[in-house]
C-alpha cells in the first residue's frame, strides 16, 4: 500500500490528508500542537480548522516527525510558505530516501524569491524529479462538505506524477489532472493570492464587478508575463492552476486573501485585519517576494506593486485605485 506523511494540520493539510486516506493511501498527519493531533487521531476531527467535519478513521496523526515519515512514499508539505525552510531543515534527517516531496504551499520565499519546490530541492538536497506540486481551485470549505473539485499535480518525472495522481484521486469527489510544468503551476498558485488581495480591496470599496473583472484579467496577464521569463508553459495559465485558481480565489467569500483585501477596502487597518484573520493569507507576505522576483527579471506587475503599497507601505486603497486607473493605456494582447 502507498504511504503518505502530511506535514501541517491546518485546513488544507488536513483536507488533503483526508482525500489521500479516502483514496486508499495509508496517511499520517504530523502536527506540532498535541491537542490538535489528539483530536485528529482519537476523535477523528480537527475542530480548530475544520469544525463539524468528520475525518476518516484510517487517518492517523502524530507529533513525532520520524514516526510520520517512516516508510513514506510521499511527503506532503502544507505549512505556511515562509516557515518551510526552517521546518524542513529539522525534518531532513528523517526523510525517506526515494520519497517524493509534495508542496501544497502557494508562496514565494522572502529574501530568496525562490518557489517552494526550489526551497525543497535546496534544503532536502533532492533533484527536481523528486519534487511535486499540487495547486488549483481548492477551496477547503467546499471540499470538506463533499462538493466536487479538481486540482493539478505537477512534476517533471512522469511516473512520480502519475503515482501522486493515483494517491489523491477520490472519485467522484476529487479529480487531479497532471501537468509537467512545475514552474507555471507554482507561479499561478502563488501570484493569484496577490491578485485576490487587490480584488478584495476593490470589493470592499464597492467599486463594482467591472473593476473586479479588470483586475482578474490584467492580473492573469501579470502572471503570464512573469511565467514567460521564468520558462513556464503559457497554456498552464489558461487551465485549472492558472485561470481556474485565480477565479475561485478572487470571487469566493471562502477565499482568505480576498477576505483579507475586502477588510482593508472597508477601512480596517492592517493590524485589525491581521488580528481578525485566523488562518494564513499567503498573499500578504508573498506579495513582497513576488514583486522582488518580478523586478529581478524586469517584469512589469503594476497590480502587484499597488498591493505591496497598500498592504506594507500604508497607501490608502483609494489612492491605489487612482494610481492603477491613471496609468497610460496599452494595447490589450494576451500576456501583455
Amino acid at each position: 500500500m502507498t504511504k503518505a506523511a502530511v506535514f501541517g494540520t491546518g485546513s488544507w493539510g488536513t483536507t488533503f490528508a483526508m482525500i489521500m486516506a479516502g483514496a486508499g493511501t495509508e496517511t499520517t498527519l504530523w502536527g506540532r500542537r498535541p491537542e490538535v493531533v489528539e483530536a485528529i487521531d482519537r476523535r477523528h476531527e480537527n475542530p480548530d480548522y475544520l469544525p463539524g467535519a468528520t475525518l476518516p478513521e484510517t487517518l492517523r496523526a502524530t507529533t513525532d516527525p520520524a514516526e510520520a515519515l517512516d516508510g513514506a512514499d510521499f511527503v506532503v508539505l502544507a505549512v505556511p510558505s515562509q516557515t518551510l525552510r526552517s521546518n524542513l531543515i529539522g525534518w531532513k534527517p528523517h526523510l525517506p530516501s526515494g520519497a517524493v516531496l509534495v508542496s501544497l504551499m502557494k508562496g514565494i520565499e522572502l529574501g530568496t524569491t525562490k518557489r517552494m519546490s526550489e526551497v525543497i530541492c535546496e534544503v532536502a538536497e533532492v533533484p527536481q524529479e523528486r519534487v511535486a506540486v499540487v495547486s488549483g481551485p481548492n477551496l477547503v470549505g467546499e471540499i470538506i462538505r463533499g462538493q466536487p473539485a479538481a486540482t493539478v499535480v505537477a512534476c517533471t518525472d512522469e511516473r512520480a506524477m502519475e503515482r501522486l495522481q493515483e494517491a489523491c484521486h477520490l472519485p467522484p469527489w476529487f479529480r487531479p489532472y497532471t501537468n509537467p510544468d512545475v514552474v507555471g503551476v507554482e507561479l499561478g498558485g502563488a501570484v493569484k493570492n496577490v491578485i485576490a488581495l487587490a480584488v478584495g480591496v476593490a470589493a470592499g470599496m464597492g467599486l463594482g464587478d467591472n473593476v473586479g473583472a479588470m483586475l482578474m484579467t490584467r492580473g492573469l496577464a501579470e502572471i503570464s508575463r512573469l511565467g514567460a521569463v521564468l520558462g513556464a508553459d503559457p497554456h498552464t495559465f489558461a487551465g485549472l492552476a492558472g485561470m481556474g485558481d485565480l477565479i475561485a480565489t478572487c470571487t469566493s467569500p471562502l477565499s482568505r486573501n480576498r477576505t483579507f483585501g475586502k477588510n482593508l477596502g472597508q477601512g480596517m487597518t492592517l493590524a485589525e485585519v491581521i488580528a481578525a484573520t485566523k488562518q494564513t493569507a499567503e498573499g500578504v507576505k508573498s506579495c513582497e517576494s513576488v514583486l522582488e522576483l518580478a523586478r529581478k527579471h524586469d517584469v512589469e506587475m503594476p497590480i502587484t506593486e499597488v498591493v505591496v503599497a497598500v498592504v506594507h507601505d500604508g497607501m490608502p486603497p483609494s489612492e491605489a485605485a487612482m494610481l492603477l486607473m491613471s496609468r497610460t493605456p496599452k494595447p490589450e494582447r494576451y500576456g501583455v
